[in-house]
């Protein structure tokens, strides 16, 4: 179960870093600090590919809590390292513990947390790694500006498509039971939007086989790179 608030988070928590409430803005902000310059090393993509045996990717699985995001995350990340590739999986709930453990689950929140994620995943891809982030990430807004922080084609959306009801039935902890009754605001699909992706890189139905759709996955984002 993905990064839904529980009866300790904070829905009416003070916007994360001055934030204003609401979706990732079109242009990411510049940083605060002005007497900064990028460091460039000298390694590059082409050595890390000759290292690794592979480029590096992100594959961002989105979708209703319950939808099955981080068990096909990590499936694949098994699959792909026993095929050799360096594969890693950023959880929602998990990177709450740590990274984003100052945020809770008000629109600014929700949108400051993908942001830092997003901007992880872009080290990882320019690692060289193939980094599996399972996140609900709502809002459309903040799904693109990840996007567009990564080189063309190093992106890959993938929608975790499952029928709220079935993503209900899996709810062993009764979270959604909970939402529908007001005991949890801030619910992605019941008392908060999911903004469904208009056009992912990969649709996955959740309710076939496993297996099943693990091969798809691997079978996309394969290439001479990966």
């Amino acid at each position: 179960m993905a990064e839904q608030p529980d009866s300790k988070s904070r829905p009416g928590s003070e916007p994360a870093s001055g934030l204003s409430p609401g979706p990732a803005q079109e242009k990411a902000a510049d940083p605060v600090s002005t007497n900064i310059l990028r460091a460039e090393g000298q390694v590059g993509n082409a050595d890390r590919v000759a290292l690794l045996g592979h480029g590096g990717l992100t594959v961002w699985f989105t979708g209703l809590s319950g939808s099955g995001k981080s068990t096909l995350a990590f499936a694949v990340e098994e699959a792909l390292v026993t095929l050799g590739v360096a594969a890693y999986v950023l959880d929602g709930d998990n990177v709450r513990f740590g990274l984003n453990r100052d945020l809770g689950f008000s629109p600014a929140d929700r949108t400051e947390n993908i942001r830092r994620i997003g901007e992880v995943c872009r080290l990882f891809q320019d690692a060289g790694m193939v980094v599996l982030s399972a996140f609900i990430s709502p809002y459309r807004a903040d799904r693109d500006a990840v996007r567009a922080l990564h080189p063309e084609g190093a992106f890959v959306e993938v929608f975790v498509d499952t029928p709220l009801e079935l993503c209900e039935e899996r709810d062993v902890k009764g979270l959604y039971a909970r939402a529908r009754a007001g005991e949890i605001t801030e619910f992605s699909g019941i008392s908060a939007p999911y903004e469904v992706p208009e056009a992912p890189d990969m649709t996955v139905d959740s309710t076939r086989p496993l297996e099943e759709c693990v091969a798809a996955i691997l079978e996309h984002v394969a290439s001479p790179g990966v």
